[in-house]
């Protein structure tokens, strides 16, 4: 089934649940198809042989084909990787533009370890399988399309609308920090690389989230030295014992319940579909008092919900003496933590501290290439236009605001004052998310719906 026409490719999508939805915008489709192919192809992983900065000269290209004026596409290099900044230009009308993020690179990926080849695009059974088919080459053919088809149209905004595709957001975020130094007065930021439908097992849509918040990312090194010695003559005092010690206060600390807009209308919209009468309870208690120990207890007993209650903080990676029969001169730790907005990363060093209690204790805040930044505020305009959106598609589907606890793109223009919002159209299935893991693939019956649902937001937000 690797050689099949866009027509034959559209008719198999359609046969999985919910794929046969708007099939309105047929060349964008085609196009949006021949752009993931393509792109996937691309090898645009950090370090030697880095095709980023040709995938953006690829992605100029077709852009200005499309009806971009070439002075308003431009492609920087940044070290190996590079970033595309495109503007489609308004009336003037609203003077802020609005800004659509995403990446182009991807994670590392061994062809020998895949079933498929990572960078050829393979289409099986109505997915397409390659390294970015889901993390996020998709919802960037799908923009690219969507963008090109509006062009068609003629479309006029009231504000200009401008592409940020960033080379490494994957890695180190160079690229996105410059562009966020760019564009600090922007109406808002629509990160196509955030939010997103689910589907239960059954296919059946359950909700969409839109990731209006992110924790800060930081990992801090714990160090104890000692002078050492021969391990026949063991001293009281002993690096690995003194870590030993320290983890385990900080293994049994919890770090205090914490709430925000995002936070608050996430846990009460999970609430109203919980099955669970004891968990529904604790979430509309946290979020109406998250000083609430019994229900902060029952939330964070769950994998899913402990990251949305405040600030975590693990251990993560050890290394210890240099010997086997000496005493040990170092013994570091490393403690991830995931910060909640508004918290600054200096007070969850200060409390590290506090926690362990021992003087003789060494911290130092590593550099995760992460930055602080608050929450953004719930926009009624931006809220109605994806609700609106979400439900041309499945009608009554809640569309919920959510916080990650990975880092995106968005952090950088959140700390630069831009509210930014996650919201890819695609809806998936638990058991088909592989991103940055082998076989990566996502349904071809996303495009359709993706384009209609981008052209639906862009026109609503950009008159």
């Amino acid at each position: 089934m690797r050689a099949l026409g866009y027509a034959a490719l559209l008719a198999l999508a359609t046969a999985a649940p919910h794929a046969a939805f708007a099939q309105g915008n047929p060349q964008a489709e085609a196009e949006a198809l021949d752009l993931l192919k393509r792109g996937i192809a691309f090898r645009t992983v950090a370090g030697p042989g880095n095709q980023t900065p040709a995938y953006a000269a690829y992605l100029k290209g077709v852009l200005v084909a499309g009806g971009f004026a070439a002075e308003d596409v431009r492609v920087e290099t940044v070290d190996d990787t590079a970033y595309l900044v495109a503007r489609y230009r308004g009336t003037g009308k609203a003077k802020k533009p609005i800004l659509v993020s995403g990446h182009m690179d991807v994670v590392e990926a061994k062809p020998a370890d895949w079933e498929r080849d990572p960078f050829t695009p393979v289409i099986e059974n109505g997915y397409i399988f390659g390294r970015g088919a889901s993390d996020m080459k998709y919802d960037l053919s799908t923009m690219v399309a969507t963008m090109l088809q509006l062009k068609r149209e003629g479309f006029k905004p009231g504000r200009d609308i401008v592409l940020l595709f960033s080379g490494d957001e994957e890695t180190s975020m160079k690229t996105t920090m410059a562009l966020a130094d760019q564009f600090p007065d922007a109406e808002l930021l629509l990160n196509i690389d955030g939010g997103g439908g689910d589907y239960d097992e059954a296919g059946k849509p359950h909700l969409f989230g839109v990731q209006g918040a992110e924790k800060t990312y930081a990992d801090f090194a714990l160090t104890f030295t000692n002078p050492g010695g021969h391990s026949s003559a063991p001293r009281k005092t002993n690096a690995i014992t003194q870590l030993a010690r320290a983890l385990e206060r900080i293994g049994a600390y919890e770090f205090p319940g914490q709430v925000n807009e995002i936070t608050r209308a996430s846990l009460l919209a999970s609430a109203s579909t919980e099955a669970d009468p004891r968990l529904a309870d604790a979430m509309r208690r946290f979020a109406a008092n998250p000083e609430d120990a019994s229900a902060r207890t029952t939330l964070r007993a769950q994998p899913g919900l402990v990251g949305q209650t405040g600030t975590t903080c693990v251990a993560t990676m050890v290394n210890a003496g240099h010997a086997l029969n000496a005493l040990p001169q170092r013994a570091t730790a490393n403690i991830n933590c995931r910060i909640f907005p508004g918290t600054p990363v200096a007070a969850v060093a200060a409390k590290l501290v506090e926690v362990v209690g021992d003087p003789a204790m060494k911290i130092e805040t590593l550099e995760s290439g992460s930055v602080a930044s608050d929450a953004s505020p719930l926009r009624p305009d931006l809220m109605a236009a994806v609700t609106g959106a979400v439900h041309a598609r499945f009608p009554g589907v809640q569309v919920v605001p959510v916080m990650s606890s990975g880092a995106t793109d968005s952090m950088w223009f959140r700390a630069k004052g831009v509210p930014s919002y996650g919201i890819s159209p695609v809806f998936s299935k638990a058991s088909d998310s592989f991103a940055h893991g082998l076989n990566e693939r996502t349904s071809l019956g996303e495009i359709a719906p993706s384009i209609v649902f981008y052209k639906r937001v862009l026109t609503a937000l950009a008159k």
